[in-house]
């Protein structure tokens, strides 16, 4: 992992660590989290046209960022507890979706790879 995931990892491990939550972090218990902060993420954009930056007011700003940071400490913790180095794991899976999706067969197409 990078420096700013490493301490973004420290951190919520010395969080949990230190109001004995680390009991309740398992992966299954993670992930539920997870998909319940992203869930809260989607009800910020739920009813807007598109969701961009002129459609949103401070308060929703705030409540975007707050619910992204979220999704972000339960990935890392989560990635933690699994023993994925998340950037590894995103360098690796870039490369695979580069060979999934080349420039010159999908650019300007959002089908699925499948669907060609």
């Amino acid at each position: 992992m990078n420096d700013s995931l490493q301490d973004i990892r420290a951190r919520l491990a010395a969080f949990a660590q230190e109001r004995d939550w680390d009991q309740f972090h398992t992966p299954k218990n993670l992930a539920m989290a997870l998909s319940v902060e992203v869930a809260e993420l989607v009800e910020h954009y739920q009813w807007l046209p598109t969701g961009a930056d002129m459609e949103l007011d401070d308060a929703k700003r705030a409540g975007i960022r707050h619910e992204l940071a979220d999704v972000l400490m339960y990935l890392v913790r989560l990635a933690d507890k699994s023993g994925v180095d998340l950037h590894a794991a995103v360098l690796e899976k870039m490369v695979l979706n580069a060979e999934k999706y080349p420039v010159e067969q999908v650019r300007g197409d959002a089908r699925k790879y499948s669907d060609y």
